[in-house]
């Protein structure tokens, strides 16, 4: 096995197919053998020809293997990230040679689209590093959606971004959000429902019942209001607007989601200033606030937390204080205003639990 040529960005490999892989596919055979690169950017790489067995070039990801052949890897060993640096304020939790972890702030877009060409996460990160240019998609592994904040992790080398991303095929990274629904949920449990484009409305995802890909997500509740619910999700897997949709499915569509909120339900007798509250939150009430992995390098379990942004917080409040309003209204005279903020701020400072 020979090392990468830095002058001319290619990748240059000689070894021996082993007998054991018979019958397997190529692309899952030289990904085990040469872990430091994803099976995707192999599969990429054998349909540009860069892989030949005994001599002959192979351009099918899905050749089945006899065992035993020499394989040659002439491959070009990445592509240019195409987006322009821009400066850009970037909260960074953690960082070392091999990956960045950071705190995305809501309404940030992480990569360029339609829409959105520039001023977004990626052009952030390629003026913070510039050798991310050097790297697919500028480290990204895995995404937020555009108005979803909280933490993600970024690789910064080929080798970390391959063990990351094997880790999310897997389902080993950990990632816990919090959310807050429309609705009185009752207790926590499970959604396990495949989730794929809506039929009827492409620009959408939707439970499906044929079809679609695995879709599971736990969710546990965290504190209950009037007419909504603070609740806390863990991914098992992380399927476009996963938690937005499986949410919805279950009746409880989460507050300030444009695409799945349906029609704004408020609890009776609300102030006037907390219903324009709600109906004017921005965004949909999500946040990415715990993320764990193991390290590429090290292989020790990283866990990170991020707080709750000040919008989701003043989201809170508003609904602790339509609880005493309410409170207030019915019962004045029983109403005991430090009593009743003491037991809720103990419980939320202090809770450190997890999924």
């Amino acid at each position: 096995m020979t090392e990468p040529d830095n002058a001319t960005q290619t990748l240059h490999h000689h070894l021996q197919i082993p007998l054991d892989a018979i019958g397997q596919r190529l692309d899952s055979v030289v990904a085990k053998l040469l872990p430091d690169y994803s099976r995707a950017q192999w599969q990429s790489w054998i349909k540009q020809g860069a892989l030949s067995l005994d001599g002959k070039t192979q351009t099918k990801p899905k050749t089945k293997l006899l065992g035993g052949e020499q394989l040659e890897v002439c491959a070009t060993l990445v592509e240019r990230t195409q987006a322009a640096p821009q400066a850009m304020d970037l909260e960074i939790v953690f960082e070392d040679d091999a990956l960045m972890v950071l705190n995305k702030p809501p309404g940030l877009v992480v990569h360029p689209g339609a829409g959105n060409p520039d001023g977004t996460l990626l052009n952030g990160l390629l003026h913070y590093h510039p050798p991310l240019e050097q790297v697919p998609r500028g480290g990204i592994v895995h995404r937020l959606d555009k108005d979803t904040s909280g933490l993600m992790v970024v690789a910064k080398t080929l080798k970390a971004q391959a063990h990351l991303v094997a880790q999310l095929q897997a389902h080993t990274v950990a990632r816990v959000y919090d959310a807050v629904v429309v609705g009185k949920m009752i207790s926590g449990g499970t959604v396990d429902r495949p989730i794929g484009r809506d039929p009827r409305q492409r620009q959408r995802m939707a439970v499906l019942s044929a079809g679609g890909k695995q879709a599971v997500s736990h969710y546990r509740v965290k504190e209950k209001f009037r007419g909504h619910t603070h609740v806390r999700v863990a991914l098992e897997t992380g399927r476009t607007h996963q938690i937005r949709v499986h949410m919805a499915h279950l009746g409880f569509p989460l507050v300030g989601d444009p695409v799945y909120g349906g029609r704004l339900k408020l609890p009776p007798q609300m102030l006037q200033a907390f219903a324009d509250f709600l109906r004017q939150f921005p965004r949909q009430a999500l946040h990415a606030g715990q993320l764990t992995f193991t390290h590429p390098t090290t292989g020790q379990s990283k866990r990170f937390k991020a707080p709750l942004p000040d919008d989701f917080l003043s989201l809170l409040d508003i609904l602790r204080d339509d609880i005493e309003d309410h409170l207030a209204q019915k019962s004045p005279e029983a109403f005991e205003e430090d009593d009743l903020d003491h037991g809720v701020e103990v419980h939320w400072v202090t809770d450190e639990d997890s999924l």
